[in-house]
């Protein structure tokens, strides 16, 4: 909910393309707001990575041996969806509505086939931490945080859409009420399916539609699962491809990132290498890629949340079609809670002793860059001027 309120608050005073990094830029100035880009590109070139091997474990459900193949299927979903992006905003759009369609029917079956099963006996297993170690909550605490992150992602295509103000906060709303719909019915059914959560783990829901219905029901929840990582991979793909376009603008990049298609007009060079670093990163697992993910995604989220307290002190008469109704110091207590949870799964996973936290440090040296890049732009800018000084 605080990163939801922010990015609603922040996106009506700022309904600009690149999204976060200019509230960034307005509240804390270039440097920052070069980091808070740097950042997001970062976790979202990680993000994209995941949900070409969540389509290759869906349809392994209809093909076992599908996994031998799962480069070549990898990269023909990440250059296609690459191409769909360089014809610009309106088809992803379209795609992606009816792709979520797609995603939720399967549940809505699910929903109607469990309920009837189950009946009136409903349980709920007492709570217990018996068994399982802090670094196993931090693991638990990264996958929950994946699960609900990315609400600022569609701001960065603000400018490209009618009544964005309107249209964000209706959509923003619709969208976490089916999430919170949509998941504690999943729990609910989950729960009280009496299944093998080790085999839930192995094979996904898919397999729960085979406990409760038959194949027919996991055929429908395998298709529903690579529909899902369909339209999120292409959603999250549109939204990082606007910034490095804004970040050119600014001399924060070569000028050549910001060049758009001249018949689709969409910024077609940062897209096809934003497929081409995605390619690489697919290469990494699951647990892993979630881990660098929320590492780099809170960090950049830590700036927004930062930036909403300074724009509330510095400009506190701006207009806000949405506004938070708390002052600056409850705002300020309101963003502890997100970064005191983002702060425990850190420490959570960094306490692992098995090797497995090497990612935790290579997400930390990956916050880093953004120092190295930043000192780079000054590089050049001082170059620049002593040249023109010259001449």
């Amino acid at each position: 909910m605080p990163a939801i309120l922010t990015v609603l608050e922040l996106n009506s005073m700022m309904p600009v393309n690149g999204g976060y990094y200019k509230w960034v830029e307005r509240a804390l100035g270039k440097r920052w707001a070069f980091y808070e880009a740097w950042w997001s590109w970062l976790y979202s070139f990680t993000d994209l990575a995941i949900y070409p091997g969540l389509f290759v474990t869906y349809a392994s459900f209809f093909y076992p041996d599908l996994a031998a193949w799962r480069i070549p299927i990898l990269l023909v979903i990440i250059w296609g969806c690459a191409g769909l992006n360089i014809l610009g905003i309106v088809p992803v759009g379209r795609l992606s509505i009816l792709l979520s369609v797609i995603v939720i029917l399967p549940f809505v079956v699910l929903f109607g086939v469990g309920l009837f099963n189950t009946g009136n006996h409903f349980s709920v297993p007492s709570p217990t931490l018996n068994g399982i170690g802090f670094s196993g909550v931090g693991m638990a605490l990264y996958t929950v945080m994946w699960n609900f992150l990315g609400w600022d992602n569609t701001t960065t295509y603000a400018g490209e859409v009618n009544k964005p103000v309107k249209s964000y906060v209706t959509s923003t709303f619709i969208a976490f009420a089916l999430v919170i719909v949509l998941y504690l019915l999943t729990t609910y059914i989950t729960v009280n399916s009496g299944i093998d959560f080790k085999a839930l783990s192995d094979g996904g829901f898919p397999i729960m539609g085979v406990k409760l219905a038959g194949r027919w029901l996991g055929i429908l929840l395998s298709v529903g699962g690579m529909a899902s990582a369909l339209g999120i991979f292409s959603a999250v793909l549109l939204s990082i491809s606007r910034v490095p376009k804004e970040m050119a603008e600014d001399k924060m990049l070569p000028k050549v990132l910001g060049k758009l298609h001249p018949r689709f007009n969409t910024p077609y060079l940062a897209i096809l290498i934003s497929a081409a670093i995605v390619s690489l990163m697919a290469l990494w697992s699951f647990t892993e890629l979630i881990v660098i993910d929320v590492i780099l995604y809170g960090a950049g989220l830590s700036l927004e949340f930062f930036s909403l307290v300074r724009l509330r002190i510095k400009e506190p008469d701006a207009k806000r079609p949405f506004k938070i109704p708390l002052n600056a110091f409850w705002l300020s207590v309101m963003i502890i809670l997100p970064i005191a949870i983002y702060s425990l799964a850190l420490t959570g996973v960094l306490s692992k002793s098995d090797g497995s936290n090497k990612v935790v440090y290579f997400a930390l040296l990956g916050l880093l860059t953004a120092e190295l890049g930043w000192q780079a732009i000054k590089w050049k800018q001082r170059r620049t001027l002593a040249l023109e000084k010259k001449n």
